[in-house]
């Protein structure tokens, strides 16, 4: 076979290296890792669904939860407060109790932001979310609990429940009820004691 022509032969290297430096371009730009929005959980049904945030140069993986109406995972540069989570989850929703959040909190990597939704009050003056303190009832959200409905709390006076809402308002809510070991006046007694009384 003969050698080909040298006019034949560059061209053919100008073409391969135009494909390789379209490859190049394509696999840069995120076409083969496309469809990362989402995440599905193992979970059955709609609630199976976690939206991931992959976009951004953030620092920060904040999951943003709750009354809010994008809930999900979400990237966000670091030094962020709490109310940039909250816009970045779309906003807080009509039901939400920012007054229990402390939205102008800094966040930290990792870190679940947790907004609650307003706790129904009962027909007579929220007399039964108040009888309903240590007994039987459900378990208190720490996130939305008045200091009257945790001073009902099992060992919890107004002292404690003071500190517990300003350990709330400085750290944007409680992400686990294992969070009320770093409340002062709480050690891992009482926080046994409460752990079939309240839900993070």
């Amino acid at each position: 076979m003969s050698a080909l022509p040298r006019h034949q032969l560059i061209g053919l290297l100008v073409v391969g290296a135009v494909v390789v430096v379209l490859g190049a371009l394509w696999a840069r730009s995120g076409g083969a890792g496309q469809g990362g929005d989402e995440a599905r959980a193992s979970g059955g049904g709609a609630v199976g669904t976690v939206r991931v945030d992959e976009g951004g140069g953030g620092r920060l993986v904040i999951h943003v939860a709750g009354a809010v109406r994008r809930p999900g995972v979400y990237r966000l540069e670091a030094g962020a407060r709490v109310a940039a989570a909250v816009r970045r989850a779309g906003g807080a929703t009509r039901r939400a109790d920012l007054d229990a959040l402390n939205l102008a909190a800094r966040l930290t990597d990792g870190r679940q932001v947790l907004v609650p939704a307003r706790a129904a009050t009962g027909g007579a003056g929220g007399a039964g979310a108040r009888d309903g303190g240590s007994g039987g009832g459900a378990p208190l959200n720490l996130n939305s609990a008045t200091a009257e409905q945790l001073d009902q709390l099992d060992g919890i006076g107004p002292e404690t429940a003071a500190k517990i809402l300003e350990y709330r308002q400085q750290h944007g809510g409680f992400g686990s009820v294992d969070e009320l070991d770093a409340v002062p006046g709480i050690g891992p007694g009482r926080l046994e004691a409460l752990r079939g009384q309240v839900t993070g």
